[in-house]
């Protein structure tokens, strides 16, 4: 089994907004994902440039993950996005709950504007009674086949993996589903840090 993760395209960070736009004219698209295990893939070290892996299609399996609601305009994503892994990890501590894989965000809805996203992070076992924080839940990690594109670079770089998955659905004919996911392989210190590795999953129709 292989990890992953996912999300929309930009430029700048605003241009994100158009790759929501483009993804949705283009296939209806986006869909839920699942995690494997925390070192799955081996971390290649970041190029000079941002960087897109070629697609590959990929089976997934659940597994149980302490998860956060949260959302965000595309301007402040990537602190957004980092700043709900923290909160999850600190309630993962707190509740005594032992983590099982790398964090993730589930893009659940996007728009111009900005996404609403769940911040998840995948846990060794399920707990029976975990007590967790009001805003804090248990939930499984999606599955089934998705296509797996890897980011290597800055993040405010991403909108090139995006528009690289948009195209290669597109010439397979493949549909998505409706959300997204990113899996956080390294997280750098900024959106522009080239060391940030993301893995991206796109959850494809039978």
């Amino acid at each position: 089994m292989t990890s992953m993760g996912l999300s929309p395209v930009r430029v700048p960070f605003a241009s994100m907004a158009s790759l929501a736009r483009a993804f949705a004219v283009a296939l209806a698209l986006l869909a839920p994902f699942a995690l494997t295990g925390p070192g799955a893939l081996a971390q290649a070290p970041p190029p000079s440039a941002a960087e897109a892996s070629a697609g590959n299609l990929v089976e997934v399996a659940p597994r149980p993950a302490l998860s956060l609601e949260g959302q965000s305009t595309w301007d402040d994503s990537y602190t957004s996005i980092l700043d709900a892994f923290k909160r999850v990890k600190t309630e993962a501590e707190r509740a005594g709950l032992k983590p099982g894989g790398r964090p993730v965000a589930v893009f659940l809805f996007t728009d111009d504007a900005g996404f609403r996203f769940r911040a998840m992070i995948p846990l060794a076992e399920e707990p029976s009674n975990p007590g967790l924080g009001a805003d804090f839940a248990i939930a499984k990690t999606p599955s089934g086949r998705a296509v797996k594109f890897e980011h290597r670079g800055a993040y405010d770089e991403i909108d090139a993996t995006y528009e690289a998955i948009t195209a290669w659905l597109d010439d397979r004919n493949l549909l998505a589903e409706d959300f997204f996911a990113e899996e956080w392989i390294t997280e750098g210190t900024s959106a522009g840090d080239m060391d940030v590795a993301v893995d991206v999953y796109v959850f494809v129709k039978k």
